[in-house]
């Protein structure tokens, strides 16, 4: 079994949540923390910008943990910041150590050398795409990946009127059957992100490289601001899944048994 928290030297980087979990889906919350270690120095940022949607995606966390409660489901949490290191970007993707997001400059970011983003894929990232293989290794039966990601309301000036983006890549089976089940929100596929941003990595390395059922879940942050919206939230994506779930895998309809 994996250990509950990994870390090295650089402290925590990915916490494992409820790893005895019964349930086949694996939560991954690739952007959980803001947290950037202190011989960073914020990478350069004022403490508000360093604080701000660009470094993580806040309410994502705590509506898996209640989805993890929920449906009794390990959960993989990023503990450092996507400004750090996007765990959700492969190492060659600039993105991964972003020089710019959205609006700011990243000093800490800029003119890096190669082994100073080797050394930081090795030390954020490898721990992260280790305890998700190895989450999803640990099921009984056939996994099920499912991220959780938050996106601000305003973006670049414009709101955006998409509450919930059910997002994926080649493969839509899960997408779909959630796509048929998700009400009461305003909930389209591939919003306010798709595929050609990239952000479907986890999706297509940890998933659809093994044929496993996956699926991006993306919540706009301000239906999730606080614990109880987050509580009610991971509640109604979880009733979600579970009717998604009877129906992709029910092999009447095309599915692997469950």
């Amino acid at each position: 079994m994996i250990d509950a928290v990994t870390t090295n030297v650089m402290g925590t980087v990915v916490d494992v949540i409820n790893p005895v979990g019964s349930h086949d889906v694996v939560l991954v919350c690739e952007h959980a923390s803001p947290f950037i270690p202190a011989n960073f120095n914020n990478l350069g940022l004022d403490p508000e910008a360093a604080r701000s949607h660009i470094a993580w995606d806040p309410g994502a966390l705590d509506t898996a943990k209640a989805m993890s409660q929920s449906l009794d489901a390990v959960l993989v949490a990023g503990c450092v910041s996507r400004l750090v290191y996007d765990c959700n970007r492969p190492p060659e993707a600039a993105s991964a150590i972003p020089a710019v997001s959205e609006v700011y400059e990243i000093p800490g970011n800029q003119c890096l050398s190669d082994e100073a983003r080797r050394a930081r894929t090795e030390i954020f990232y490898r721990p992260f795409e280790k305890a998700v293989r190895q989450a999803l290794s640990e099921r009984k039966s056939a996994p099920v990946l499912v991220t959780v990601h938050s996106f601000t309301p305003i973006f670049h000036g414009e709101k955006r009127d998409v509450e919930i983006g059910i997002l994926h890549d080649d493969d839509a089976r899960l997408a779909d059957a959630l796509l048929n089940v998700a009400c009461g929100y305003e909930v389209r596929r591939n919003e306010p992100y798709g595929p050609a941003d990239g952000v479907t990595h986890t999706l297509k390395r940890q998933g659809m490289r093994r044929d496993l059922l996956n699926v991006m879940i993306e919540v706009r942050s301000d239906l999730i601001s606080t614990p109880e919206n987050c509580q009610a939230m991971g509640e109604t994506l979880t009733r979600w899944i579970g009717q998604a779930l009877e129906t992709v895998q029910s092999p009447r309809h095309g599915g692997r048994a469950s």
